[in-house]
């Protein structure tokens, strides 16, 4: 797999997504070597109909974003694994690490090299391994997400999914004010997450009207590392 161009060729004025496939997916390791019968990570894998979860996840975002824009991060030690999920798809569009170094590392480093041509660009961050029955909703608040960064370029938008059980395995979203409601999904101030909390804490944040966290998020790129400068600066600091 060449990853030796640039980013080259796209529309740079419009709407990017970055779809984050270099997770080694260890949590769901015992179910996929059964389906597979090797570690193969979770958003290689069809767990739900015939595509594979990466495959779905493209699906979706070409309904938010042109395909000409949107950028595959992977790992070179899952060659094996997703060359056939990347064929067709041009290289300028293959953002690869040599090694998986965690989602925050993947972020920053595809972010920097997306940086380079649309530096004040609205990009959507989705993760490569989850399912969701209901594509259209889904897509949806996607769109509105990015319409609301168009008009309030120092917000971040991070899309929270109503529970149906007071689940301890997920994160959370504890959340605080709306902020925006002139959309049918309203726009909430995040007050707090919560890493998988115990079973008490999550039965609670139910109760209280909290959300599981999606981990798809919309912002302008330069909004994204005003964060990023804010929360963990280290990430951009040259060795």
């Amino acid at each position: 797999m060449d990853n030796s161009r640039s980013i080259v060729d796209h529309d740079c004025s419009g709407r990017w997504g970055l779809i984050m496939a270099g997770g080694d997916g260890k949590r769901l390791l015992p179910l996929t070597r059964k389906l597979t019968g090797e570690d193969r990570p979770k958003q290689f894998c069809a767990l739900s109909g015939t595509d594979t979860l990466l495959k779905e996840t493209w699906q979706r975002v070409s309904q938010a974003t042109p395909q000409s824009n949107i950028l595959l991060v992977l790992t070179r030690t899952h060659e094996r694994f997703n060359l056939d999920q990347v064929r067709g798809i041009p290289t300028g569009n293959l953002l690869v690490q040599p090694y998986n170094r965690g989602t925050a590392l993947a972020i920053v480093y595809s972010l920097t090299r997306l940086k380079a041509v649309a530096p004040n660009g609205l990009v959507g961050i989705f993760p490569s391994d989850h399912h969701f029955k209901n594509n259209e909703t889904l897509v949806g608040a996607v769109n509105e997400a990015f319409l609301h960064v168009e008009s309030h370029g120092e917000r971040i938008v991070l899309l929270g999914v109503a529970p149906d059980s007071p689940e301890d395995g997920y994160r959370w979203i504890e959340h605080g004010v709306p902020l925006h409601n002139s959309n049918a999904r309203p726009i909430l101030e995040v007050r707090r997450f919560w890493e998988k909390p115990s079973p008490d804490i999550a039965r609670k944040l139910m109760r209280a009207g909290g959300l599981w966290n999606s981990f798809i998020k919309v912002g302008r790129v330069s909004a994204f590392f005003y964060m990023i400068r804010r929360s963990v600066p280290k990430l951009l600091k040259s060795p």
